[in-house]
């Protein structure tokens, strides 16, 4: 089973390098919410949006990206 970690932030200062880090080093598979997964990308890095990973759009504009039974069950 693949080592999830799961990446949602508004304030993207030092993002790339834990990211970086949880790939390179620690062997993680990233997920993250649309803002940070775009930031992400950018960078080169691995990730899966979390909408694509549960199959269910963010709604609420956005504001709600992570209740998901999915994402709370592990």
């Amino acid at each position: 089973m693949a080592r999830l970690a799961l990446l949602s932030t508004s304030d993207k200062t030092g993002l790339i390098d834990l990211a970086k880090s949880l790939v390179t080093e620690f062997d993680y598979e990233i997920i993250s919410s649309g803002g940070t997964a775009k930031t992400l990308k950018e960078a080169g890095i691995s990730v899966t949006k979390v909408s694509d990973y549960t199959g269910f759009p963010e709604i609420l504009g956005g504001r709600v990206k992570t209740l998901h039974p999915r994402i709370h069950g592990g």
